[in-house]
């Protein structure tokens, strides 16, 4: 769990978004997207990158990512939209915050410890979400009520409006 945490401590910043942890073993609403055709780009190209080795620093498929460069990489290769490069920057951006309950498919969810933000993923709905978690492993699909990251959950925000 150590490797973990300072992994993660690894990908991001430390600002604070903090909405409230999602509650363990919720049923998750199906919130539709504000832009479907959209959203559903920034989740398949998602999704397409499972298995990505993570890389500190990392922004491409072939150099592997970590978790700030996988959002960048998916919001600039399906939309041409340039973000903010860490997590402190994401949380810090001119995004609406949105409670667990109002969660939609391409919101950034971050997580961190105190109002520190440190690791960054991409909600693809159900409770999941995609991310580059740490050294050693791979982009991959976790749910928001895991233990670990229920218990780091710092709030979301909306990038497609």
């Amino acid at each position: 769990m150590a490797t973990l945490v300072g992994s993660l401590a690894a990908c991001g910043g430390h600002d604070a978004v903090r909405t409230g942890a999602p509650a363990p073993s919720r049923h998750w609403a199906s919130n539709a997207p504000a832009d479907p055709a959209a959203s559903n780009a920034v989740l398949m190209r998602a999704i397409s990158l499972v298995g990505t080795p993570y890389r500190y620093g990392g922004n491409t498929p072939e150099g592997g990512f970590d978790c700030s460069g996988l959002v960048n990489y998916v919001y600039r290769d399906m939309l041409d939209l340039r973000l903010p490069r860490t997590s402190r920057d994401l949380a810090a951006w001119q995004g609406p915050r949105i409670a667990p309950e109002r969660l939609t498919a391409a919101d950034l969810v971050f997580f961190g410890s105190g109002s520190q933000v440190s690791h960054v993923g991409i909600y693809v709905g159900e409770g999941r979400f995609v991310h580059a978690p740490s050294s050693g492993g791979t982009v991959r699909l976790d749910r928001l009520d895991g233990p670990y990251w229920r218990d780091h959950y710092s709030g979301a925000k909306r990038v497609l409006h």
